[in-house]
């Protein structure tokens, strides 16, 4: 069902000196940026190695957003983590067949053309887990392979 951990979402309160301080310390690299309005976030997927894997940083475009709130909430810190799935529709009716919540009825966009859904972190023991589906052709060209969106 699962087939990598695709990312792990941190919120942050300022992108630039988050980045900064990742690419700074730990020699990670930038492989896609974008602004994501519907769901009031600006982003940032920084590539782990060789390994596909991604940390996403998210900060806040207005307080009521819902990377806004959980900052009000919680601090900075892990948001979400972010499975890489083949076929996101699949597992969201697998799960609902287990008897686990997820958020959207149908999955949304994502990160650089991915499809994205979540499970309710009340179903997860407290943790937000995203469901991506990578998405293909051009938006997918500076990410590696599964980075997504995540809120």
């Amino acid at each position: 069902m699962l087939t990598r951990i695709d990312h792990v979402g941190l919120a942050v309160r300022d992108l630039d000196d988050a980045v900064a301080f990742y690419v700074r310390t730990f020699d990670l690299r930038v492989v896609h940026e974008e602004v994501n309005e519907e769901q009031g976030v600006r982003e940032v997927m920084l590539g782990v190695g060789d390994s596909g894997s991604c940390i996403q940083l998210l900060a806040p475009l207005r307080a009521d957003s819902p990377i806004g709130k959980f900052l009000d909430r919680n601090g900075q810190g892990i948001q979400q983590v972010a499975y890489a799935v083949d076929d996101v529709d699949a597992v969201t009716q697998t799960l609902r067949t287990r008897g686990v919540r997820v958020l959207y009825e149908t999955a949304r966009p994502g990160t650089a053309g991915s499809r994205v859904n979540f499970v309710h972190p009340k179903d997860a023991m407290g943790v937000l887990i995203e469901l991506v589906e990578p998405g293909t052709g051009a938006a997918r060209a500076a990410a590696p392979p599964g980075a997504s969106s995540g809120l």
